[in-house]
């Protein structure tokens, strides 16, 4: 069972930011594709940002695009997103998750999952 863990969520005021942290095995961070997932009481969960094993490109949503960053340390095992100009609108429990196939990072069907990390912006 792969474990994956993701920390760094928490309280911030509208405007601040957090850096959300993604800690797999080092096989995971050097031969997976990896995203991150958000899904906020009551709705779907949302595909924020997709990353490939060059980093050469990395997808995000529009509604993050500008303001989050996507990264991957295969040195200390981690992936990260940097969440800058939170909204209320970013309120949500935040997942990553690794898969070998990027369409199934992509459906939100990956194989591996992190038990995710609450973000709650207030005003």
């Amino acid at each position: 069972q792969v474990q994956m863990v993701e920390s760094g969520g928490g309280s911030v005021q509208a405007g601040g930011s957090l850096r959300l942290s993604c800690a797999a095995p080092g096989y995971i961070l050097s031969s997976f594709y990896m995203g991150w997932f958000r899904q906020a009481p009551g709705k779907e969960r949302e595909g924020v940002s997709y990353i490939n094993l060059s980093e050469l490109h990395t997808y995000y949503s529009d509604s993050v695009k500008g303001r989050f960053t996507a990264s991957r340390d295969k040195a200390k095992n981690t992936l990260y997103l940097q969440m800058n100009n939170l909204t209320l609108e970013d309120t949500a429990m935040y997942y990553c998750a690794a898969d070998r196939k990027i369409e199934n990072i992509v459906s939100g069907q990956a194989d591996y999952w992190g038990q995710g990390t609450q973000v709650t912006v207030f005003s």
